[in-house]
């Protein structure tokens, strides 16, 4: 039969050949004349079909801007053609049929590629819902096959002619065959649209027939697909990237996701936008760039500790591929945890937070890496002053199985040795990081990764203490579809943060206190597409904590230390999703979920019973408890709601409005302000509730000049209850009830956000302002927990005003500058205010607590980068950044404390950075 086929088709071809002379004869193509003067090319066009049989296709935006002047009599037009295109990018191919085709860059081949006619394997028939076409077998070819004119038949021929059907596939990287995230694929009539997934993956529901498929994203260049729709099935799309990027910010990562998506208190960040703002010491830094945006704050210089929405810092939840991240910082808060040579994007969520995400109350950030080079070898680094970097990637197998791996350390101990004074030549502080990533592509439907990173840093400054913390993490993804409407993501996570501190200078007070926390999850994460009109994502989740809360142990044979061990706390968290997002009409559109969280903390466990309405004090215990191991001894579970809504105004306006119940089951107990590598985690148990907080959020969205300006104001309110506080003369180190020295508050946060960013062009970045007020109450006169006559107070980290500017000025192709600049009310105080005597002593009178303000932050930094030449035969890209961080020398004040000194009570403010901070870092790239 298959002999039969290959008779016919080659007797059809010899009748084409033969008939083709004759019927060139019976139309040969006409000559062209006439003056042609300041035409455009579709004004040239017109003319030319309306006096020859020639018919022209073309992209009407590649050559709006292209003007002809060009004078013909009875020349063909080949000659014509070629005088037109002179000095330019475009090509042009003319068939035997007279149908001329324009394209950029490269030329079409009119004649089958050699060997086309040869016996194929059986198994390539019995691939229908594979784009049919001319595809031939090597990847490079591939990718040419998949061309802007040619028209790709999708699905059999045999399918359904009427009602819907799924047209889905995977987008990837041209240059490297990493999967392209972010970018939108839909189709203007009818208007249908969706956004690649994390894998690349997208997924349309279309009536069958003929479709323009366009596809547009930051970083790529955009490109369209002619598609003949039969029925269910695949296209897997190549893009290339769009090297004029260099010169722009991304904040999203396609134009008019702000308008036209459901989510809203969502920032996407690409790494091209976080190597261009300026920071410390030179190295770009993704938690940097994300304490430029509106509603997030820190409490000063320094610090990496996020509060988002009035949240304080253990309320973010940090994913890195799925893993959590509990110390995202090195180096005293200076440098993030995350290699930016490695990181492909960073998204934050601070309302409609998705149904899948839980356990936090107030963010979601979530960092994911580049797959690695799938095509070839490459690799990128840099050279600081403080740190070097190295980050090297490339196929295992091509176009199936990749690696990237990454590396940094810091050679600060060296410097800190170099310099004259004892005091800092006698410190260290030192830190690495590595981190390592595989994906492999099992078939069409299957591909897996893993991830694995390890981070350790140590300081001592001027002293006889050394600390130390450490971060592991692991995770393991499979990435299933099911069929062109299912799709399942299963991960595996491992994470562990500890960290230790030792003193060893006096042997008979050495000691050594250690801290360590497992977290082991699993989940299993589902997306269904029944049509165009509806998405649900369902799924299941399950987190075991493993917690050693202090060990207090003597570090020398002299010492006199007594050992002291805190009992280990363990709990298994386990939830369950479902959200579905449907269109009631074509301008309203509402997202429901509800995610409901079950925890149990667990033994072994000696739990006390404190008396009921009473202070919480060792004096009130009443009896204790034994529990076994695995036996759950504190219960607690509920819903939480997850509900957005968007309509349409115009095509570039919107308005949003979100609400989100959540529940966290683990608090940080700190006796710092900031996050600090001495913070210890608690489980909730029978004495300390799980927090709860409730957020409604409304916003407004336009987009200005073709979606290159983008405004929204978002306002939001949140309430929070059952976060913890502490006491007056609270304890922490080693406390074994730690239950009588905390207490239950409740608090509320409001504010409103204004941002406007400038998505391209020479100059480009965002401008933002944030109103925000966090304010606590605890009034609990029946246990004594009462403060501030229990009337509602600000918070450590309320400051009601924030500006920011980031802005980035590209000269030329080699040459940009980048100017940041923010503003912030100096954060809450507690001051001394006055002088008593009481029992023959003299004793201190406080004020209400954070009754007092920090002087204001302000800042301003600057960066210029060079890059080097763009020749592509060369061993390595290169380019220099010269920055200066604090470019006015502003002495910030970090923190403000007191001493009696002479029998005065005298104040002092702490600048971290009190002058402007040169730095000069050289990445180069091969």
């Amino acid at each position: 039969m298959m002999l039969l086929n290959r008779g016919i088709l080659s007797l059809l071809c010899c009748c084409i050949c033969c008939l083709t002379p004759c019927l060139a004869q019976s139309g040969e193509p006409k000559a062209v004349s006439g003056t042609f003067t300041n035409l455009t090319f579709a004004e040239f066009v017109q003319k030319v079909e309306a006096s020859t049989r020639y018919q022209f296709f073309y992209q009407p935006d590649l050559l709006d801007s292209l003007t002809i002047t060009v004078q013909a009599t009875d020349k063909p037009l080949d000659t014509v053609l070629r005088q037109v295109f002179q000095n330019s990018e475009f090509k042009f191919a003319i068939d035997a049929q007279q149908n001329v085709y324009i394209t950029k860059g490269r030329q079409i081949e009119l004649n089958l590629p050699a060997g086309f006619f040869e016996i194929q394997p059986e198994n390539v028939e019995q691939q229908p819902a594979i784009a049919s076409g001319f595809v031939p077998s090597n990847a490079s070819s591939k990718r040419r096959a998949t061309s802007e004119l040619k028209l790709h038949e999708v699905g059999t021929r045999s399918g359904k002619t009427s009602g819907k059907v799924t047209l889905s596939g995977h987008l990837q990287n041209y240059t490297t065959g990493e999967p392209v995230v972010g970018v939108s694929v839909y189709t203007e009539s009818p208007m249908v649209g969706t956004v690649s997934d994390t894998d690349g993956f997208y997924s349309l529901s279309l009536p069958p027939g003929r479709h323009q498929l366009l596809i547009k994203g930051m970083g790529m260049q955009s490109t369209r697909r002619q598609i003949q729709l039969y029925s269910d099935g695949t296209l897997d799309i190549y893009l290339e990237e769009d090297a004029r990027l260099l010169q722009e910010v991304l904040v999203e990562a396609d134009k008019d996701k702000n308008v036209s998506s459901l989510q809203m208190g969502m920032e996407k960040l690409d790494i091209r936008s976080i190597k261009q703002v300026p920071t410390a010491f030179g190295e770009s830094d993704i938690l940097r760039v994300v304490l430029t945006l509106p509603g997030v704050k820190s409490v000063g210089e320094g610090s990496t500790g996020m509060n988002v929405r009035g949240g304080s810092t253990d309320q973010n939840l940090i994913l890195f591929n799925g893993a959590t991240v509990y110390n995202p910082s090195h180096l005293f808060g200076f440098f993030s945890a995350f290699n930016p040579d490695v990181v492909q994007s960073a998204e934050l969520f601070k309302s409609a937070i998705p149904a899948r995400y839980g356990g936090r109350l107030a963010s979601v950030l979530e960092i994911k890496t580049r797959e690695g080079n799938k095509q070839k070898f490459a690799g990128a680094g840099g050279i600081g002053l403080l740190t070097s970097r190295l980050t090297l990637e490339g196929p295992i197998v091509s176009d199936r199985t990749s690696f990237i791996l990454g590396g940094r350390s810091t050679y600060s101990n060296w410097l800190l040795r170099q310099l004259p004074n004892d005091s800092f030549s006698n410190s260290q502080a030192s830190f690495y990081d590595i981190n390592g990533y595989i994906s492999h592509k099992i078939n069409d439907k299957n591909s897996l990764s893993i991830t694995g990173y390890t981070s350790r840093d140590a300081f001592r400054l001027s002293a006889d203490t050394l600390y130390q913390f450490a971060n592991h993490n692991a995770s393991l993804k499979w990435n299933r579809t099911f069929d062109e409407k299912l799709f399942g993501e299963f991960t595996g996570a491992f994470s562990h943060y500890g960290y230790g501190i030792t003193s060893d200078k006096n042997p008979e007070n050495a000691f050594e206190l250690s801290f360590g926390m497992n977290q082991a999850n699993v989940q299993a994460d589902f997306s269904y597409f029944p049509n165009a009109k509806r998405s649900i994502n369902f799924g299941v989740q399950s987190t075991f904590y493993s917690i050693s809360p202090g060990r207090f142990m003597p570090d020398s044979p002299e010492s006199l230390v007594a050992p002291d061990e805190l009992q280990q706390e363990k709990a298994l968290e386990t939830a369950i999703y479902l959200s579905e997002k449907f269109d009631i009409t074509p301008r309203l559109s509402v997202e429901a979920g509800l995610r409901y969280s079950l925890f149990n903390a667990i033994g072994p466990r000696k739990v006390l019973n404190y008396a009921a309405n009473a202070p919480r004090t060792e004096s009130t215990v009443q009896d204790t408890a034994f529990y076994s191991a695995g036996d759950p001894f504190a219960t607690y579970h509920g819903p939480e709601y997850r509900l957005s809504a968007r309509y349409s105004l115009t095509d570039n306006s919107s308005v949003k409005l979100s609400y989100n119940r959540l529940r966290q089951y683990i608090h940080m107990l700190s006796n710092t302000v900031s996050m600090s590598p001495t913070d210890v985690w608690k489980l909730s148990d029978t004495n300390i509730r799980p927090q709860v907080g409730n957020q409604v959020a409304l916003g407004y969205y336009q987009n200005f000049r073709a979606n290159t300006l983008e405004l929204s104001v978002e306002g939001y309110y949140k309430t929070m209850r059952d976060f913890l506080d502490y006491k007056s003369g609270a304890s922490l180190f080693m406390n074994h009830h730690i239950e009588t020295d905390v207490v239950n508050a409740r608090g509320k946060a409001y504010g409103a956000e204004v941002m406007l960013k400038k998505m391209s062009g020479r100059l480009n970045g965002w401008i933002s302002y944030t109103y925000s007020r966090t304010l606590i109450q605890v009034n609990n006169p029946e246990t004594a927990e009462v403060i501030n006559n229990g009337a509602y107070y600000p918070s450590n980290f309320d400051k009601p005003h924030d500006f920011t500017l980031i802005s980035n000025y590209q000269f030329s192709k080699r040459i940009s500058t980048s100017f940041n600049f923010t503003y912030s009310t100096g954060r809450p105080i507690t001051l001394p205010i006055a002088r008593y005597n009481y029992g023959n002593s003299q004793r201190v009178l406080y004020s209400d607590r954070n009754a007092y303000r920090v002087p204001d932050y302000y800042r301003a930094d600057i960066a210029i980068n060079l890059e080097g030449n763009h020749r592509i035969q060369k061993l390595a890209h290169s380019s220099w950044t010269l920055a200066v961080y604090n470019l006015t020398g502003r002495k910030n004040p970090y923190s403000v404390f007191f001493k009696s000194e002479g029998g005065e009570i005298k104040g002092y403010q702490l600048s971290i950075f009190g002058q402007p901070i040169p730095t000069l870092t050289y990445n180069f790239k091969f």
